[in-house]
């Protein structure tokens, strides 16, 4: 006997951008706001659409780099993740793994993005943003025998190559890089290669990040 596989969420929260964050929660509330397939929502969803209205404004508040209103931000980005974590739970488990009936609430499945999370690759483990306005943190993998590596960075232009790039050497991968005095609101291109003993690897595909 066949056993259905459950479907599950795609909820790697941590790791989107605020702006991330908030295209879920609009994709999740309007599509759910009237759906016949969750009459019984655990979130009131006119209640949630507020929430991610204020975290919207606050992002756009918090780029004068005040601690307080980034601290509100981040504090709003908490209400949304959690009410999109409850709605996920919901959607699991009343979907009755149907992919049609899950996909039309509005999130996607864990299934479909597993094997390349959002905003990783071969040669950058994670981003995150940084505890100021501006600031984005990142860990590289590992390359065996590398000896050190080099970071390049640009305002993405439009999934073309970024007019300049601005390089950054790194010695070892077990400390993150902190970049600072980035630009809130754009797109960058980051790319990574390797010092061996024979020169240096070619540049990795480029991923896309946006600083807030």
């Amino acid at each position: 006997m066949t056993q259905t596989k459950t479907i599950k969420p795609y909820e790697a929260y941590a790791g989107m951008s605020d702006g991330d964050v908030v295209a879920v929660g609009i994709a999740v509330q309007t599509a759910m706001t009237g759906n016949s397939n969750y009459q019984n929502s655990p979130v009131d969803l006119a209640v949630f659409k507020t929430d991610i209205d204020t975290l919207l404004a606050l992002m756009a508040e918090a780029q004068d780099g005040s601690r307080k209103i980034i601290a509100e931000k981040n504090n709003q980005r908490d209400v949304v993740v959690k009410k999109l974590r409850m709605l996920g739970r919901y959607v699991e488990f009343t979907c009755k793994d149907d992919m049609a009936i899950f996909k039309s609430s509005g999130f996607e499945p864990a299934a479909s993005t597993r094997t390349q999370p959002q905003g990783l690759s071969d040669n950058i483990r994670s981003i995150q943003h940084g505890v100021v306005t501006g600031q984005i943190v990142i860990r590289l993998k590992a390359v065996s025998n590398a000896l050190s590596y080099e970071l390049r960075y640009g305002a993405d232009n439009n999934g073309g190559t970024p007019p300049a790039w601005t390089i950054q050497l790194v010695t070892g991968v077990r400390t993150p890089v902190t970049l600072t005095s980035l630009t809130p609101g754009t797109n960058y291109a980051f790319q990574v290669r390797s010092l061996g003993k024979s020169g240096y690897s070619d540049w990795s595909d480029s991923v896309t990040f946006m600083c807030t």
